[in-house]
C-alpha cells in the first residue's frame, strides 16, 4: 500500500485498527512512534546495484491507554512527515515489536489495516544457478506423437 493510498483509508475510518498476520489485532492503545522515509543501497549476490526507499511506520504499544491514536491524528502525522522530510507517495512498510521486531506490507480490507508478511528473496536467481522447481507443461498433443517405451518395435516386449 502507498502513502496515498493510507490517506484515503484514513479519512473513511472513525477509529483505527491494525492486524496482524494470525488476526489477531494490534492493541488499540498503540502509538505510530516513527513515520520516516527509509533507503536502501545494496548490491545484489549477482553484482547488480539496487536502491530501495519505502516509507517506514513504527508500531509501539505500551501501557498508555489514555492516549488512542485517531485517523486524523495519523493523517496529520503523515502530512507532517510528507512536508518535513520530503517523502514521495512510496509504498508502506510497518515495524512491529513481536518476539522481535518484525516488518511488515500493509494492506486494508475496509475495516482494518492488515500487517501482511514479507520474506526474502534471491535478487539474481538467474546468476546464483537456482534452478525452478516448477514441471514443464506438456501439451496433450505432444504425448500422442511421442513413441510408448511398450510399442512392438521397441524391444521391450
Amino acid at each position: 500500500m502507498k502513502l496515498s493510498e493510507i490517506k484515503k483509508h484514513l479519512q473513511k475510518l472513525e477509529t483505527i485498527a491494525f492486524e496482524l498476520p494470525d488476526g489477531s489485532l494490534v492493541p488499540s492503545h498503540f502509538h505510530v512512534t516513527e513515520v520516516g522515509k527509509v533507503s536502501k543501497h545494496f548490491i545484489d549476490c549477482g553484482g547488480t546495484v539496487r536502491k530501495e526507499e519505502v516509507v517506514n511506520f513504527q508500531l509501539w504499544n505500551k501501557d498508555d491507554y489514555d492516549h488512542r491514536l485517531h485517523p486524523e491524528k495519523l493523517t496529520h502525522i503523515i502530512e507532517l512527515s510528507e512536508k518535513t522530510l520530503g517523502i514521495e507517495d512510496l509504498e508502506i512498510e510497518v515495524e512491529y515489536q513481536g518476539d522481535t521486531i518484525g516488518k511488515y506490507a500493509l494492506d486494508f480490507n475496509s475495516k482494518n489495516f492488515l500487517l501482511v508478511n514479507k520474506a526474502t528473496a534471491c535478487l539474481a536467481e538467474d546468476q546464483c544457478g537456482i534452478t525452478s522447481n516448477k514441471k514443464p507443461k506438456v501439451s496433450l498433443s505432444d504425448l500422442n506423437k511421442q513413441t510408448s517405451s511398450c510399442d512392438p518395435t521397441s524391444g521391450c516386449c
